[in-house]
């Protein structure tokens, strides 16, 4: 609902301007500069931008990493390990280190990043770094982020929800786009970048992510601490992350 978004956005702001509400103030949310490196990955970022990762989104390395996700959101150092890896296996670095990338290095197409983004465009229409609005509304719509319900209790998005906006984008992602890999690398990306939010903000109490949290992760790509977002008392892993996998895949789209 309307009032209830605005309450929100207005508690964001007032927040901003104070003291981190929770952490250390070293990771107050701050958006990039000019000459910061951003990613096509809106947990890469949110990470950058709390101060988890080098604010500047540069030369970063595997124990920075390691670092960030364990510190950010209480998974296992190790959990993404193979993800970094893989970009250094791709050749991606522009840093000049083999051993370091920066943020925006993963923007080359058909490597990590692929087509039908939840929140970017193809990299077919020119650019597939940034945020793009008009991507992400047609996704936030098919998950009714903005509607909690007639009744005001509609607030959460499970699994199934997330599937099938996810099939969605894909599924218009290729009806306009005439150069969409649908390679078997590509699909098996897509859920699993699903899959990788959701393990990131899930509840599990709720069985579920509260739209909230959804909006503030790709909108402002921001941890959604103000909104009641605390990090699991257990770490997860990587068998969080493919069990979630599974989930996905396993709704009918």
């Amino acid at each position: 609902m309307k009032s209830t978004f605005l309450l929100e956005t207005l508690l964001f702001t007032l927040a901003a301007a104070g003291s981190c509400p929770y952490g250390h103030d070293d990771h107050k949310w701050q958006r990039p500069g000019p000459e910061d490196s951003r990613s096509p990955c809106p947990g890469l970022n949110v990470m950058a931008n709390h101060g988890y990762l080098p604010r500047s989104g540069k030369n970063i390395d595997l124990a920075a990493a390691r670092s960030a996700i364990s510190g950010a959101f209480n998974y296992e150092p190790t959990t993404i390990d193979f993800m970094f890896q893989a970009a250094l296996d791709f050749n991606l670095s522009t840093t000049g280190n083999s051993s370091t990338i920066h943020l925006s290095d993963l923007r080359w197409h058909d490597t990590i990043e692929f087509d039908g983004s939840l929140s970017r465009n193809d990299a077919y229409f020119g650019d597939n770094l940034h945020f793009n609005p008009e991507i992400w509304d047609t996704v936030a719509q098919a998950m009714n982020l903005y509607d909690a319900g007639p009744c005001g209790n509609e607030t959460l998005v499970s699994v199934e929800v997330a599937a099938r906006a996810r099939a969605m984008r894909v599924k218009e992602a290729m009806r306009v786009n005439p150069a969409f890999n649908n390679s078997q690398g590509a699909m098996i990306g897509s859920p699993g970048t699903t899959a990788l939010y959701l393990t990131t903000l899930w509840d599990d109490e709720l069985e579920a992510v509260p739209k909230s949290w959804v909006r503030a992760f790709f909108e402002d790509e921001r941890i959604p601490y103000i909104e009641g977002y605390r990090p699991p008392k257990t770490p997860r892993n990587a068998t969080d992350i493919f069990e979630m996998n599974e989930r996905v895949l396993a709704v009918e789209v």
